[in-house]
């Protein structure tokens, strides 16, 4: 059993009615196959989030330069955005490799974020800090003695079971801002783990740009953590992080009013892999289309060389590859 003291919060009235619109969300999303994307849409939305999430720090590249350093070209630009760019691009191109609830995996996500921009990338600070916007000091963080202390208590909190993923995802980020256990790159962090944790309940948060959002909000985004700061907890933060949430998914949900293509559907169907099927069987898994679309997309996926036929009419059979 894994006993650590909560993170103060309050379950308010908006937190309840944003977690029961997320999880509707949600369920539309993987009942639409959006959780599906095509590896097209995946790319785009993966260079918002890395364009969102480094902006939000000062980053000056734009989406087309760090869509041309993906691909691996030349870009002229600062050299330490450049650098920014791309460790960012390691990282979520590996996002399935840290542990969410490892502090050694979340270590190393900093190293890797953080490499050749910092000294001693990776490790937790040894100084104290404080942060300042314009003249005023906002946010004084707490000793660096006590830093390794306070960040197992905080992963010893996510282990909590009997906490919602959607909460836990927002006290981590905030509560992570307010330790701010490293010299730099701790809101990158803290969006980042924010992801992950998301996302071992809800894979679809590994595609979903929330930080765009974020980015567009950040005086928002601010002065809910300084908010939650002057209250001693953190509901004021939760109550944004889950708006910026759901009104991610609501603009997924209504991508120029997005349907279902052909390849969306079959890409979808193949990675059920089941080896040998029918007509009826792939629209017993789209059930809003008719015998004929189902027909015109079987079709394609032959010309695609998906999967082969055998047989006529009625009794086509069609094979996976």
């Amino acid at each position: 059993m894994i006993v650590s003291m909560k993170p103060p919060y309050d379950i308010s009235p908006k937190i309840l009615k944003l977690i029961s619109s997320i999880s509707e969300k949600i369920g539309e999303v993987n009942a639409n196959y959006l959780s599906k994307q095509s590896p097209q849409l995946r790319k785009q939305n993966r260079i918002k989030t890395i364009h969102s999430s480094l902006q939000i720090e000062g980053n000056t590249l734009t989406e087309e330069q760090i869509t041309a350093l993906i691909e691996n070209k030349r870009v002229i630009g600062p050299q330490k955005d450049v650098v920014e760019v791309l460790n960012a691009i390691k990282v979520y191109d590996k996002l399935n490799n840290y542990e969410f609830l490892s502090e050694k995996s979340f270590l190393t996500a900093h190293q890797n974020l953080m490499t050749g921009l910092i000294n001693k990338s990776g490790e937790y600070r040894k100084q104290g800090v404080g942060i300042v916007k314009g003249t005023k000091l906002e946010h004084v963080a707490p000793p660096y003695k006590n830093v390794p202390y306070l960040m197992k208590d905080l992963f010893k909190y996510l282990k909590d079971t009997n906490e919602l993923t959607l909460i836990k995802s927002c006290v981590f980020h905030y509560e992570m801002e307010f330790i701010h256990p490293f010299i730099d790159g701790n809101g990158r962090m803290g969006r980042l783990w924010q992801t992950l944790i998301l996302m071992s309940e809800y894979p679809i948060f590994e595609f979903l740009p929330f930080e765009t959002l974020i980015s567009k909000t950040q005086k928002d985004y601010y002065k809910s953590l300084a908010v939650s700061d002057k209250l001693g907890k953190s509901t004021i933060f939760i109550e944004y992080m889950l708006n910026v949430i759901n009104q991610s998914l609501e603009s997924l949900l209504s991508y120029n009013n997005r349907i279902l293509k052909d390849t969306d559907r079959l890409e979808h169907f193949i990675s059920l892999q089941i080896k040998s099927f029918t007509r009826k069987d792939y629209m017993n898994v789209f059930k809003d289309i008719s015998s004929a679309t189902a027909s015109r997309d079987l079709k394609k996926g032959i010309v695609l060389k998906l999967f082969k036929s055998a047989g006529t009419m009625n009794k086509t059979e069609y094979l996976l590859k």
